[in-house]
């Protein structure tokens, strides 16, 4: 969140962060299956999350020597971290299932869900630690009119937001935000390596055969035929649009009206209002999904961010209008937690005998949304990329209504039943 703003200097933050994506491209293609076979759950997850330390360790003299190279780690690292996490919770799942007499499925849901509600809120968490951080600077300015005037859509593009708003705090503060992160993390590893348990012998080997079945090849050239399936391309826009809006919120939101506008100590407080409203409303929308149908969802979410990014293009930010920078991340996490919660379900549901390919393929134009949006970031004004991002919006909502017209047809009397032809045996449940 803080990268756009923080190393705006030569487009340097967003730089890291397309670099990331790109990394994290390459490891989901690659590592996951390799590293939770040679070294088990718990230690993937306990080095993985060493991957993200040193990204902290990196900002501490953020360079294109120190931010590139560790923006990679991190990227070679997340994949195995949420295979290997999501592996873990299923194989818990399972195994509480089995003593308690459940459904196995109701119960990984469960984990899932309190995992989620844990996940989302690190956004709360973390930015509050930036914001109550950051609001120490001594070096706040008022903000003149003049200077006002390149935040918002027609923004001046220059390397900083402008020289007032995005007035960089003081070295010492930086490193103490850093050192806070840094400790947490440390922290985290520390509390894996110390409490979470190995899976047992009996349960490794289980999930060992499940990794060996396919050879390491064909697992990688079953992302790619999985694309013959007219669906998967028409669902391509849908997913990219999922890294386009986040790496904007991110990336543009955050530096060019936020930073610019009211100071970098307010992105903390702005993207925990995103990160709230995500996590209610995807817990929520988990819920009414059975009632309304995933239509009504979409068309939800469509209409929401299309009257922020209208609305975005024509407001020109300013100190006075404070609730105002607050209502598009909410209204944005509204929006967000339908692509999340329901692209995910649906592809479940559209490819429930390929789960492995098609997450992959999901992860894959997922991430290349992210390296596109951080990619152009510092390359092109802001209104053209909201216009970019209206334009994929509304290719995605064709390409998805041409799935649900071609699920309607194959099933007239189940849209949501899955193909004969997708063919194979059920595959066990798979998070990439």
């Amino acid at each position: 969140s803080l990268q756009s703003s923080l190393n705006s200097e030569e487009g340097l933050g967003v730089a890291s962060l397309s670099v990331l994506y790109a990394a994290l491209i390459l490891s989901s293609m690659f590592l996951p299956p390799i590293l939770i076979k040679k070294l088990g759950c718990k230690w993937t997850i306990a080095i993985s999350m060493c991957c993200y330390i040193t990204f902290s360790l990196g900002n501490f003299y953020a360079s294109w020597y120190t931010l590139i190279p560790t923006s990679v780690i991190l990227g070679l690292g997340g994949a195995p971290l949420w295979s290997a996490k999501c592996t873990y919770l299923t194989i818990a799942g399972t195994s509480y299932a089995e003593k308690a007499g459940k459904n196995a499925k109701d119960i990984i849901n469960q984990y899932f869900g309190v995992f989620f509600l844990v996940f989302q809120s690190s956004g709360i968490w973390g930015n509050l630690i930036s914001s109550l951080i950051l609001s120490q600077s001594s070096t706040k300015v008022e903000i003149s009119e003049e200077d006002l005037e390149c935040c918002g859509a027609h923004d001046c593009l220059t390397d900083t937001t402008n020289t007032t708003g995005s007035a960089k705090p003081s070295n010492s503060l930086i490193y103490t935000l850093l050192g806070v992160y840094t400790a947490s993390g440390v922290l985290a590893v520390l509390l894996v390596i110390i409490f979470l348990d190995q899976i047992k012998s009996d349960q490794a080997e289980t999930e060992k055969e499940k990794l060996e079945a396919p050879s390491f090849w064909s697992t990688f050239l079953a992302t790619f035929r999985h694309l013959k399936d007219k669906r998967q391309c028409l669902l391509i826009p849908l997913t990219m649009y999922s890294g386009f809006e986040q790496g904007f919120l991110s990336g543009d939101y955050t530096k060019v009206y936020v930073t610019c506008a009211l100071g970098i100590q307010y992105v903390g407080y702005v993207m925990i209002c995103f990160a709230a409203v995500n996590a209610l409303c995807s817990l929520l929308f988990g819920k009414i999904s059975q009632f309304t149908g995933r239509k009504f969802l979409f068309a939800l979410a469509t209409v929401t961010n299309t009257a922020c990014i209208i609305a975005l293009l024509l407001w020109k930010p300013h100190p006075k209008q404070l609730a105002v920078f607050f209502v598009f991340p909410a209204l944005w996490g509204l929006s967000d937690a339908v692509w999340q919660t329901q692209t995910n379900a649906l592809y479940g549901i559209l490819f429930e005998k390929h789960k492995e390919a098609a997450f992959a393929n999901y992860r894959l134009w997922e991430s290349l949304g992210f390296v596109i949006a951080f990619g152009y970031s510092t390359k092109l004004q802001v209104y053209i990329k909201l216009y970019i991002l209206l334009s994929v919006l509304v290719l995605s909502m064709v390409t998805y209504g041409a799935v649900e017209y071609l699920e309607a047809k194959s099933s007239p009397g189940t849209p949501t039943a899955t193909k004969k032809e997708n063919g194979g045996p059920h595959s066990q449940e798979t998070c990439m």
